[in-house]
């Protein structure tokens, strides 16, 4: 069982949080689970860019763990705050647009001259450098631009946004995994880095095999639907009650999947013996599966193929998600007062995430984080004074 009592990886690592939307948020939400102590610097009117309620589903789960300051960085008292707290602290992470930060003054350079240990982390639409890094980008103009709606949705139907707002966190988890490194790299050079990635960049990435199909052999895949763009059968059949997803498409696995179906005839029959020739048959190929898997439940097929060990599963919908035993088990669903919100998906032995503190209030902790800084009372009534503070 994890120790409760033992610091998790991150304890004593202080980060800022300059984020907004979603992109840079999901960065910070990794660093915070795993025990950073993360301070919200946020702008005194609380406007959230994704326009959600404050106590809404969305920033609930976004901003779990946190502290919040509500501080003006144009006001020149309020900048002077905040560079007070960038002088002690380990990261800062924040997805404006590229020229919106230095206008403001809280660019690397800017931060990294009070502080050369400082991790400066950002998150664009399309780079911090380049024809497009003025542009402001969000996840789905990313989807189009790096090709991934071209390969989404059924061949023939048009582009299709990928359902969940892909870009966006994975950028985050990219840029998580890039203050890691830096923070190692400190380790060794006591010095800060400026990290960066943008929705543009993790999405192309993320074509994987896809674009190495261009790169390497000239191929622009197109929609392929529920089915894998290059392995057959892979894909999404119905049964007698419900759809599920099989994966038979190599030698050794057709051979047991025909047998499990009860028809061995198919391995005689010569365009399907080979996985070239299985998906270049893939329509007639696809249909006579079907045909055969209405004739069971999809837990008749699930228990059948498991145990002739085929990879196999339901399409479930987000409801029957948490139901599911095993995600139940995985403890997906996070407890978090009289609410859940989704658990970090990253295991370390010994260690638990858990929700150390509900998302704050706005403001909720600027005096007691200004005072930490070395701010006096009186500094932090001026402050007030001139709504630099809230």
């Amino acid at each position: 069982m994890p120790d409760t009592h033992t610091p998790l990886p991150l304890a004593g690592i202080r980060v800022l949080d300059l984020t907004l939307a979603r992109a840079g948020p999901t960065c910070v939400r990794h660093l915070a689970d795993w025990g950073a102590e993360v301070i919200r610097v946020e702008p005194p009117s609380g406007d959230d860019a994704l326009g959600n309620p404050r106590d809404g589903y969305d920033f609930q789960n976004l901003h779990r763990n946190k502290r919040s300051i509500a501080l003006n960085l144009k006001d020149e008292a309020g900048l002077a705050a905040f560079y007070k707290l960038a002088a002690t602290a380990d990261v800062v992470v924040e997805n404006m647009r590229m020229q919106v930060k230095y206008r403001l003054k809280v660019g690397p350079d800017d931060l990294r001259a009070i502080n050369p240990r400082l991790i400066y982390a950002s998150i664009s639409g399309f780079g911090q450098t380049g024809p497009y890094s003025t542009r402001g980008g969000v996840d789905q103009i990313a989807q189009g631009m790096a090709g991934l709606m071209s390969i989404t949705g059924l061949p023939g139907q048009g582009p299709v946004r990928v359902g969940i707002p892909i870009c966006d966190l994975t950028a985050g988890n990219l840029l998580a995994l890039g203050v890691m490194m830096a923070l190692y790299e400190r380790v060794t050079t006591g010095k800060g880095k400026h990290v960066t990635t943008s929705l543009l960049e993790s999405m192309v990435f993320m074509l994987d095999f896809q674009a190495s199909r261009y790169l390497m052999a000239g191929e622009v895949a197109g929609q392929a639907g529920n089915d894998h763009p290059v392995n057959s059968p892979m894909g999404v059949f119905q049964t007698s009650d419900k759809l599920v997803n099989i994966a038979a498409s190599s030698t050794k696995l057709w051979t047991v999947f025909c047998k499990a179906a009860g028809r061995e005839d198919w391995l005689e029959k010569e365009e399907w013996k080979t996985a070239k020739g299985r998906t270049a048959d893939r329509p007639a190929l696809n249909a006579a599966i079907a045909e055969q898997m209405k004739k069971h439940s999809a837990q008749w097929w699930i228990d059948t193929l498991e145990e002739a060990g085929i990879p196999c599963g339901p399409v479930n919908d987000i409801a029957e998600v948490f139901a599911d035993p095993q995600v139940q088990h995985l403890r997906m669903a996070l407890p978090m007062g009289d609410t859940h919100v989704v658990d970090s998906a990253i295991n370390i032995e010994g260690h638990e995430t858990s929700v150390h503190s509900l998302p704050p209030k706005l403001g909720q902790h600027s005096e007691e984080i200004l005072l930490e800084a070395g701010v006096t009372r009186d500094e932090i009534a001026a402050l007030r004074a001139r709504n630099a503070i809230l």
